[in-house]
């Protein structure tokens, strides 16, 4: 295995994303385009080339200007804390459990209720905690990847509410929980730290306030951790084994099973559910 350039005494796996140089932990720095050396990292202007545009967070950007346009067009009255949001987008997009099963047969909103908000403060720290893991992770692991990853996370985290309650759900934050299971996956097979890098703590922090605060979908969060970590997990496992189409299969049948899931849950009478 490769030695650090600057520790030639620690082994790594991690090269620097511009000059290709080995680095350990100690001397990476995460940008935009992935991990950089310390000479690479204070680098404040440099030429973008048509092979490094794969480099950019496109997918990120997309997700973030999805959610806003969504969120600008709900209509009623936006505030800063309010739940009381109403109107057709919120009425026809928000998830729960009667819309899928009972003969309603409502399933986009399996989807779709990952692209709503209730308010700004909603919106924002959802917003905010996609903008960060996505400059991290999706240079890291390609635009396809990660838009799969979090499609995968979002449809699991759905299955999640649907099985917890019987309560309306809607907001990304299933989606984002996916992307920080995803993150773990790649973190540990780099070798780098996943409390170092912050991830550890960020889980640990929203898994605290899914648990403390009111009106937040655990189901959401833990079906979307789970759904993003084991996505994450098969495609690095294929990956590895240079078949990278498993992995994208696998994250697909994931999600089937995540939808036939949520069906069978909202069609079921007499159940205990909630």
């Amino acid at each position: 295995m490769a030695t650090c350039y600057r520790h030639p005494s620690r082994e790594t796996g991690v090269s620097c994303s511009n000059c290709g140089r080995p680095i350990c932990t100690d001397c990476m720095t995460t940008t935009p385009v992935g991990m950089r050396c310390p000479e690479c990292s204070k680098q404040r202007t440099k030429v973008v080339r048509m092979h490094e545009l794969a480099k950019i967070p496109r997918v990120t950007y997309a997700l973030i200007a999805i959610n806003v346009v969504a969120f600008l067009t709900e209509q009623g009255q936006f505030s800063l804390f309010s739940s009381e949001i109403h109107g057709k987008v919120i009425d026809e997009g928000v998830l729960f459990r009667e819309a899928i099963g009972h003969g309603n047969d409502q399933y986009w909103r399996l989807i779709t209720s990952g692209f709503l908000h209730e308010n700004f403060i909603h919106i924002g720290f959802n917003m905010y905690l996609l903008y960060l893991l996505g400059l991290m992770l999706e240079p890291a692991i390609g635009s396809v990847r990660f838009a799969v990853i979090y499609f995968t996370a979002l449809l699991v985290g759905s299955f999640g509410v649907v099985f917890v309650t019987a309560s309306p759900s809607l907001g990304a934050s299933g989606a984002i929980f996916g992307l920080m299971g995803a993150a773990v996956v790649e973190l540990r097979a780099r070798g780098l730290s996943i409390q170092q890098s912050g991830i550890g703590g960020l889980i640990v922090i929203n898994l605290i306030l899914s648990f403390t605060l009111a009106n937040i979908s655990v189901g959401a969060h833990i079906g979307g951790l789970i759904g993003g970590f084991l996505a994450g997990y098969a495609i690095r496992a294929a990956d590895q084994r240079k078949v990278p189409a498993l992995g994208l299969i696998a994250c697909v049948l994931l999600s089937a099973a995540a939808v036939l899931g949520a069906i069978a849950v909202s069609g079921a009478t007499g159940s205990g559910f909630a």
